[in-house]
């Protein structure tokens, strides 16, 4: 009979325990949780498109660049709008152009190629860029009026590789 009351006993005590300790006990502690709504992130854009460009002479006509012939004394104008995009809180950039050479298979002595111009309406465009809005790119070529006897007669210079690039700049707040 000892040895049941010792087992009876045991049992309740290990009972008592589980139940305080386990969650049917007298020991509070007090929980409680919500949810939160921090929305979601979207990245912004940075963007250039180049419009078909257009090439004047010097007395402001419209050239097919493919089959016009310079002489010396020809001044020859490329303009392009460039459409550039920039989304974003803390978003600006650089715009330049690139890929114009000093003398491209002319003499360089002949010819004056400009970089490229970048303006606004009739302002000149200050980097960095902190909108989206549309650029003007204006290139010019001249065959110098000086140039003499039959010096670059055939020679060609080839545009082909003008780009213009777009490029992010860490504005306060960015690393």
């Amino acid at each position: 009979m000892k040895n049941s009351a010792l087992i009876k006993g045991t049992a309740a005590i290990t009972v008592g325990a589980a139940l305080l300790l386990g969650g049917g006990g007298t020991l509070a502690s007090w929980n409680a949780s919500d949810t939160g709504a921090p929305g979601t992130i979207v990245a912004g854009d940075l963007n250039v498109a180049a419009a078909a460009g257009v090439w004047k002479d010097r007395a402001n006509n419209t050239i097919n660049i493919n089959t016009y012939k310079v002489v010396p004394g020809d001044k020859l104008t490329y303009t392009q709008n460039l459409t550039v995009t920039l989304t974003g809180d803390k978003m600006a950039a650089t715009i330049t152009a690139a890929g114009t050479g000093a003398e491209n298979g002319f003499t360089p002595a002949n010819v004056v190629v400009t970089a490229p111009a970048l303006t606004i309406g009739n302002t000149t465009v200050s980097n960095p860029l902190t909108t989206s809005q549309t650029v003007t790119a204006t290139i010019t070529f001249e065959f110098l009026s000086s140039t003499t006897g039959r010096s670059d007669v055939g020679k060609s210079y080839n545009f082909g590789s003008v780009g213009f690039n777009l490029n992010q700049v860490t504005q306060t707040g960015l690393s």
